[in-house]
């Protein structure tokens, strides 16, 4: 016979079980989050799709509809749709075009080529081929995976350049938030020969065919972000403790290797580069490596906003086309474009 609720132990009395249930699932996720990076990462990266699916609606409006012609999901590995691209060029014609090669972002936990779709449309339309690159994510895929698979593409569109409408002569790096973090890195691989060596990686562009690169709202030291306050420092350590595949990540060999501050040169290629002044990566990143550059004699264009400006411009403000600022700098970047790849 069961003995009156009253009677029984504490533990097996109605409502103490949905309490110890509760509890125990709790200390379950909990300790989830210490030992393993993987649930905050899920998390992070469902409300980082959410923004994007939300971003890339505000930029369609803006985006042609006619007169660009593409071809979407083209492999250029073994990896499925995470080594795939999209590229996009003026319609009407097929000679060669001077080629901005997209990276996105997503913190390395998230993100996809489709969320820069129309923004590369639009720079296609002022007369460039463009490619969106997918690549590997954490942590399903840990540094340097990624760095790899896109050295690796930008190998397949030289190979390909004829029939991609790439002019092999005129490429450019192009990323936003984590993709202008692996875009920077690319660019060093091709432009220092030490930088490659310390990776073991032969970059798969010379110095000769890599004109510029364009950074949005990157990220170029991460020596900082173990002290990063606030919910934005936590994401970031997720992110790299899930990127870089240890919770003491900052040590690791990609830890060291990812902070391109520390690498770039005198040869580092024509860049333009911005950040919002609402974004805190603006100041403890972008601005920094754009003084640098600026030193070593690298041809900078700097679009940076006084910290009162307003509207107060976000972590990657440049998607949000309904901000005079963000039609102004994607008007700068083809400005920049034109100049960098112009023939000759």
């Amino acid at each position: 016979m069961t003995p009156p609720a009253s009677r029984r132990p504490w533990y097996r009395r109605p409502g103490r079980v949905v309490l110890l249930g509760v509890v125990a699932v709790a200390a379950a996720g909990a300790i989830a989050f210490v030992v393993s990076p993987w649930p905050a990462a899920m998390l992070i990266r469902a409300m980082f799709e959410q923004g994007a699916r939300t971003t890339v609606s505000e930029m369609e409006p803006y985006a042609p509809t006619t007169g660009v012609d593409e071809t979407l999901d083209v492999p250029y590995g073994e990896a499925g749709s995470s080594t795939s691209f999209d590229v996009f060029s003026p319609a009407g014609g097929d000679e060669p075009l001077p080629t901005v090669v997209w990276i996105h972002g997503g913190a390395w936990i998230s993100g996809d080529k489709s969320n820069v779709r129309p923004y590369v449309r639009m720079i296609a339309a002022e007369g460039y081929t463009t490619v969106a690159f997918d690549y590997s994510i954490a942590p399903e895929e840990t540094y340097p995976t990624a760095l790899t698979q896109l050295n690796g593409a930008l190998a397949h569109l030289v190979e390909h350049a004829e029939e991609l409408r790439i002019d092999p002569s005129r490429i450019v790096l192009a990323g936003d938030s984590a993709g202008a973090n692996l875009a920077s890195q690319l660019a060093v691989l091709t432009t220092n020969p030490d930088y490659a060596a310390l990776l073991g990686i032969a970059p798969a562009l010379t110095t000769g065919q890599l004109r510029a690169v364009v950074l949005n709202c990157g990220i170029y030291d991460i020596s900082g972000i173990p002290d990063a306050p606030g919910i934005a420092g936590w994401g970031f350590r997720i992110a790299l403790w899930s990127y870089l595949g240890e919770r003491d990540w900052l040590p690791t060999a990609g830890g060291q290797e990812m902070s391109t501050l520390d690498y770039v040169s005198a040869e580092f290629p024509a860049t333009w580069i911005s950040g919002g002044n609402g974004d805190p990566l603006t100041s403890t990143q972008s601005e920094p490596l754009a003084e640098k550059l600026g030193g070593l004699g690298v041809d900078v264009t700097p679009v940076f906003y006084p910290v009162g400006h307003e509207p107060e411009l976000p972590h990657e403000y440049q998607f949000h086309l309904d901000y005079e600022d963000a039609r102004t700098a994607l008007g700068s970047t083809i400005e920049f474009l034109d100049r960098v790849t112009a023939a000759g």
